[in-house]
C-alpha cells in the first residue's frame, strides 16, 4: 500500500549496508547500526533546505505577530474579513505557514517506512504487518530492496548481544526467529541496549525542544497556545520516548537518537547563519543612515524665507521654453525700470507715459484701427 515509501527507504538502507560492508563484516551489528544512522543523515540532508525555510518562516511569524494580533482585534466580529486580511498580510510578506511544519510532515512517512522495513526482516509474528511465517520461511524471503541473504545477515547481526530489530516487549514466538542465526536473546540483553538508547533519545529530544523555545520571542512565548506547545515539547515528548521505547526496535531507537543529534547540530548551524545575516543587514542599514546624517560640527542650513524661496523657484527655468519666457520677462522689467531719455536732453520716469513720437530711424507702427 505504501510501497512508494518502503522501497526508497529500503534502497537507501541497502546502499549504506553495502558501503559499510567493505569496511566491517556484513553480519556485524555495527554495520547495520551505522547503516541506520547514515540513512537518517541522508534523509535529513535532503530535508536541509526545507528546514532552513522552516526556521525563517518561524522567525517571520514572530515578527508579524503584532500585526496579526491587531487584525484579530480589529476584525474580531467579522471572521471572514479577518481571514481575508490575514491572507493579504501573509501574501504581502511572502509568508507561507505550511513551510513551518513541512520538515516535520516529511519525516513522518520516513519514520513509518523505516519502522515497517525493519519489522519486515522478521515476519514470524502475527500482529499488524506480520505474516506468521516460521523462522525458516522468513529467512528464505527477501525484504523490499534486500535479498534473502541480506535478511539472514540482518537476523544474524548483534549489537552488544542484542539483535537490532528486537525490542523489549517482543513476543517470545517472534524472538525464536533469531534461533537459526545465533542464540535467542533474552529480554535483559535487549533492555541493556535499548534502555540507554531510550534515555539518550529522551534527553536529546528535551534539549532540542529547549533550544527551539529559547529562540522564541517574548510575545510568542506569552501566547497561551504556544506556552502549552512548549511544555509538551519540553517534557511530554521526551517522556513519550521513555514510555514508548520498550515497544520500539533497537534500530528505531538508533534512528531517534541519530535524528535528534543531527537536529541539535543543524539548529545551531542554521541559527548562527541566520543571526549573522541579520547582523550584516542591520550593520548595512546603520551605515546607510550614518552616510545620510550631517557630519559632526556642521551647522544646519537655515531655510530661506518663503518670499525669496518662491521668487527663486519662479525664476528657475525648468526647460528651454521656460528659460526664454523668463529671459523675456526680465528684459521687459529692465526696460520698464530704465529711465527714458527725451529729445531735449532731459529724462523721463519710466512710470510717465512715453511719447508717441517715433525715434529717429524707427519705422512707424501701423494703426490697428483706421480712423473714421
Amino acid at each position: 500500500m505504501l510501497d512508494f515509501i518502503y522501497y526508497p527507504v529500503s534502497w537507501i538502507l541497502w546502499f549504506w549496508h553495502k558501503a559499510f560492508s567493505y569496511v566491517l563484516a556484513p553480519d556485524s551489528g555495527w554495520t547495520w547500526a551505522l547503516s541506520v544512522v547514515f540513512l537518517v543523515f541522508t534523509l535529513r540532508a535532503i530535508l536541509y533546505k526545507p528546514f532552513v525555510k522552516q526556521v525563517r518562516t518561524t522567525r517571520q511569524m514572530q515578527e508579524l505577530q503584532p500585526q496579526i494580533k491587531a487584525l484579530q482585534k480589529k476584525y474580531s466580529k467579522d471572521r471572514q474579513r479577518q481571514a481575508l486580511e490575514m491572507q493579504k498580510l501573509q501574501k504581502e510578506h511572502g509568508f507561507n505557514p505550511l513551510m513551518g511544519c513541512l520538515p516535520v510532515l516529511l519525516q513522518v512517512p520516513v519514520f513509518i517506512g523505516l519502522f515497517h522495513v525493519l519489522r519486515s526482516f522478521n515476519r514470524t509474528g502475527t500482529g499488524v504487518g506480520q505474516l506468521g511465517l516460521t523462522p525458516e520461511e522468513n529467512a528464505q524471503l527477501g525484504n523490499y530492496a534486500f535479498s534473502a541473504a541480506d535478511v539472514e545477515s540482518f537476523l544474524s547481526a548483534r549489537l552488544f548481544g542484542a539483535p537490532i530489530s528486537a525490542w523489549i516487549t517482543q513476543p517470545v514466538a517472534s524472538l525464536e526467529a533469531f534461533a537459526p542465526f545465533g542464540e535467542i536473546p533474552t529480554r535483559w540483553e535487549i533492555a541493556a541496549v535499548a534502555v540507554p538508547l531510550m534515555i539518550v533519545a529522551g534527553i536529546a529530544t528535551h534539549f532540542n525542544s529547549r533550544a527551539s523555545v529559547a529562540r522564541q520571542s517574548a510575545a510568542a512565548a506569552a501566547n497561551p497556545q504556544a506556552a502549552i506547545m512548549n511544555k509538551l515539547a519540553l517534557y511530554v515528548f521526551p517522556l513519550g520516548v521513555l514510555v514508548g521505547g520498550p515497544f520500539l526496535p533497537i534500530a528505531i531507537l538508533l534512528y531517534w537518537v541519530s535524528n535528534n543529534v543531527w537536529t541539535y547540530a543543524q539548529q545551531h548551524l542554521v541559527f548562527r547563519r541566520i543571526d549573522k545575516e541579520e547582523e550584516e543587514k542591520h550593520a548595512a542599514a546603520l551605515a546607510r543612515r550614518n552616510e545620510n546624517a550631517p557630519k559632526p560640527g556642521a551647522r544646519p542650513t537655515k531655510a530661506k524665507k518663503k518670499g525669496v524661496a518662491a521668487a527663486d523657484a519662479a525664476d528657475t527655468p525648468q526647460s528651454e521654453d521656460e528659460a526664454g519666457e523668463v529671459s523675456l520677462r526680465k528684459d521687459t522689467e529692465a526696460d520698464a525700470s530704465t529711465p527714458i531719455e527725451k529729445g531735449d536732453g532731459t529724462t523721463a520716469s519710466p512710470t510717465e507715459p512715453r511719447s508717441s513720437t517715433p525715434r529717429p530711424g524707427s519705422r512707424p507702427k501701423n494703426s490697428k484701427r483706421k480712423r473714421r
